[in-house]
């Protein structure tokens, strides 16, 4: 197998006849899903997600993919495939849009409906190409067939790409449910077919790579959630995704079944929902679902309310419910479905709403003690059945932390792919297929761009470092007038802190200390503010250190008179 090594420098030029495979997220990490492929100075995009922040990124709403590699070739992208509408795949679209808004998007009804919806907001209309399964599209110098899969979304599509290079399959996300809600199977004919005709490099989903056995059912769930609906005695509360149809759909078939009514909380859910519903993606009977304002009309046990926060999102309905932050109060007795798995990284912020909310009375029901989540990729047995129809001669696992690529790989190997032709990648490392063999030939730039209200790209790795000390260790300002001929102290030090934990009153023990430093350093002729500064914050920083072994940011202002 081979694999990234932390030397690699810029990619060679594309041999001609080659196809370039360069992943700008989603390998190392759940989430920011986006692959460039190149041939003949051309380039297909496949996805364009976010990620979203985890507690040690304080202040950020969403990270995108570094478009920095191609920034300065958007004239050469033919199109962007969006294989299916969730957020880790399609939420950076609108960002990368900004910069050359008439680049195609090409995906299924369902997935073009709901990234439509969320350009509006940004006040871009894009040229769209709607393709279903079995669609065959030229793309440029990409021959692009769509196929069938099945995921936790409707209208997912996997993708084979063929060029005088080669055929590649991306999967997009998929899993082979044998007994889905809307009916549509994983095409395994299909894919059969594109086996016969020779799979060169396959690109597989690899989340549930290291769970043994087959992904259930996601109609197992309904018993689950009807017993639920039949045992609650008060308000239901259901938390999943914005976009996942098939979940809400039961949730719906229940509460009509128990003479419940529907309320949509949340922009994204109430959207969503009502996109689905128009397409014919919901079914929803008359009068099921009403306004949320209108619950108050309504007795207890003939209300559900459907939002999102099933991941502890700090700004999301149920979080805030959880907090009290809400206008709906969580009271004694209530019941809340928290309908989703639990992302990587998410545990402690998933687990304080749960906490939040059976503070208040509430009886949770999540996958930890009831069978009320399905996944939407793969397990490994999935997986191995999947490469031995597929049978391809180079296989690169992505979408997945390291931990799935490994184990995707070693799936991968277990069925006949050579070990040499297997590639664990990571963001940004280039893979070229020539001559049918892929293989690492560079990296590029593939770090984090962060979203912070409407900036974009401004905070840096150092600014996070920051905002981190200051929620942690707190701040200390320190105030002092100098006079500019002799360095010597005329006005303060004054010391303030906050969230330090240390009261101001105590300063007083390392005044006179920064005084003796100013004055020494007027002695050496030292009169500069910004050095200065640095004293002050040197001589403080070790008093605080010695004192009460903690590191708050410290802010010297040094002026001189």
């Amino acid at each position: 197998m081979s694999h990234p090594h932390p030397e690699l420098g810029s990619p060679p030029k594309l041999p001609e006849g080659g196809l370039r495979v360069t992943p700008l997220g989603g390998l190392g990490e759940i989430g920011r899903n986006m692959t460039v492929f190149e041939f003949g100075g051309r380039l297909l995009i496949v996805d364009c997600g976010v990620l979203f922040p985890e507690e040690e990124q304080p202040g950020i709403d969403l990270i995108l993919p570094d478009f920095s590699s191609i920034r300065d070739r958007l004239d050469d992208i033919e199109g962007i495939v969006l294989t299916h509408g969730h957020e880790d795949h399609i939420g950076a679209v609108p960002y990368l849009l900004r910069e050359k808004p008439d680049i195609p998007l090409i995906g299924s009804k369902l997935t073009l409906a709901l990234i439509e919806a969320k350009l509006q907001e940004h006040r871009i209309r894009p040229y769209t190409l709607e393709v279903k399964e079995g669609h065959r599209e030229r793309v440029g110098p990409f021959d692009c067939e769509f196929v069938a899969v099945n995921h936790s979304i409707p209208d997912a599509l996997a993708v084979a790409i063929r060029t005088p290079a080669g055929m590649v399959v991306h999967t997009g996300d998929f899993k082979m449910d044998q007994l889905p809600l809307d009916g549509r199977l994983t095409d395994l004919n299909t894919f059969a077919r594109l086996a016969e005709e020779g799979i060169d490099l396959l690109l597989s989903d690899s989340t549930n790579a290291e769970v043994p056995g087959f992904v259930p059912p996601e109609r197992d769930i309904s018993n689950v959630v009807r017993q639920v609906f039949a045992s609650a005695r008060k308000r239901i509360i259901v938390a999943s995704f914005a976009s996942h149809v098939h979940r809400i759909q039961q949730i719906l078939d229940a509460a009509h079944e128990y003479g419940r009514r529907v309320a949509f909380v949340g922009r994204s859910m109430v959207r969503n929902m009502g996109i689905a519903r128009d397409l014919g993606y919901l079914r929803v009977p008359p009068g099921l679902v009403v306004d949320v304002k209108t619950l108050d009309d309504l007795p207890d046990d003939e209300v559900v309310l459907v939002c999102t926060g099933s991941q502890g999102e700090p700004m999301a309905a149920l979080s805030r419910m959880a907090n009290r932050d809400h206008q709906i109060r969580i009271v004694q007795g209530d019941t809340v479905i928290l309908a989703s798995s639990l992302i990587p990284g998410n545990e402690n912020a998933v687990y304080r709403v749960i906490n939040g909310l059976t503070r208040w009375g509430a009886n949770v029901v999540h996958k930890g003690n009831a069978k009320v989540h399905v996944s939407g990729h793969a397990s490994a047995g999935e997986l191995l059945y999947f490469y031995n129809i597929c049978k391809p001669k180079n296989l690169m696992p992505v979408h997945g932390e390291w931990r799935h690529l490994r184990a995707n790989a070693e799936l991968g190997a277990l069925t006949g792919v050579p070990h040499q032709n297997i590639v664990i990648a990571e963001d940004g490392v280039v893979v070229d297929l020539v001559e049918g063999k892929a293989k690492i030939v560079g990296k590029v730039q593939a770090g984090y761009v962060y979203v912070d209200g409407l900036s974009v790209g401004d905070v840096t790795e150092s600014s996070l470092k920051d905002r981190r000390i200051l929620g942690d260790e707190g701040i200390i300002s320190v105030f002092v007038v100098v006079d500019s001929t002799t360095g010597k102290i005329t006005g303060g030090p004054h010391i303030q802190a906050r969230g330090s934990g240390i009261e101001d009153n105590a300063f007083g023990a390392v005044i006179p200390k920064i005084g003796e430093a100013l004055e020494r350093s007027a002695q050496d002729g030292v009169v500069e503010p910004h050095q200065l500064q640095q004293l002050v914050r040197r001589t403080l920083g070790k008093w605080v250190s010695d004192n009460y072994r903690r590191r708050p940011m410290i802010l010297p202002v040094v002026v001189e008179v």
